[in-house]
């Protein structure tokens, strides 16, 4: 089908979503950027409200894109087809399929997320690059972590590098932002057990029963997690270091981590 064509990078429109870049806009606006096929594929089969599709033919094969340009048209999602000029102005960096969609990011408080019966949930703080927090939640969703929660953080959950370093995961998996005050009585609430990684940390993960309700407790790398944390309900793991450095990247570890209660919770099945 035809589709409005926008073949100038100083068009109005365009201007408007490449302002979404910067995150006072993406506030201002209620307003965020997915970039790539299937980031938006997964946008769309989580139900995501979709404003408006720009798709570039000469970087995007069509048919890998009809059904969802189908399904958003019928929704009522705006879609324009743009010159590569444009889409290089639409794109992040010089990381673009082609294909960028302005969305409305799903919001969603602690108290609305759903727990089975024996969660593995992962809590994040002030953890700040978007980056780090897409590789957390893909890594999440990879192996069945039930939730994650970022604690008092400054990223901006649906950052437009948040959802492609997620790989589009970010929809699926349940996440949301909560201030420490109200996770606490939460994590409370539902029984979880509480396993910090920390660098003065004694035990090593494989040591914990990581098959009981758990919530994992990740920092960010230059500060860790804040003394808040350090109450006597809560255990301190370490993941042995053998090299010169003490510790890994944040996803990097709770990468090493999710799989670790993945493999303790499925290895009697």
């Amino acid at each position: 089908m035809p589709f409005p064509a926008i073949t100038s990078p100083g068009n109005e429109r365009i201007k408007r979503v490449v302002r979404l870049r910067r995150g006072t806009h993406r506030r201002d606006e209620g307003l965020t950027l997915v970039d790539g096929v299937r980031e938006l594929a997964a946008a769309v089969a989580a139900g995501v409200s979709l404003r408006e599709i720009f798709f570039c033919r000469e970087l995007v094969a069509v048919d890998s894109i009809r059904d969802l340009l189908a399904a958003a048209v019928q929704a009522g999602t705006s879609v324009y087809e743009v010159s590569p000029g444009v889409a290089e102005r639409l794109a992040y960096g010089q990381r673009h399929e082609g294909v960028t969609a302005v969305i409305v990011p799903p919001e969603r408080a602690l108290a609305e997320l759903t727990l089975p019966e024996c969660p593995l949930v992962a809590i994040l703080e002030g953890v700040e690059k978007p980056g780090n927090l897409g590789a957390v939640v893909r890594s999440a969703d990879a192996a069945g972590v039930s939730a994650v929660v970022v604690v008092d953080g400054e990223t901006d959950i649906y950052n437009p590098n948040a959802i492609r370093a997620s790989l589009g995961t970010i929809f699926r998996v349940s996440v949301c932002a909560a201030e420490c005050a109200d996770v606490l009585p939460w994590l409370t609430e539902h029984g979880l057990q509480l396993v910090a990684a920390r660098l003065d940390g004694d035990t090593a993960p494989w040591d914990v029963d990581l098959a009981r309700p758990t919530a994992i407790l990740l920092g960010a790398e230059a500060t860790g997690l804040s003394s808040r944390w350090n109450e006597s309900g809560v255990r301190a793991i370490r993941l042995p270091m053998l090299g010169i450095a003490d510790s890994l990247n944040v996803s990097a570890t709770a990468a090493v981590l999710f799989y670790e209660a993945l493999r303790q919770r499925t290895r009697n099945k």
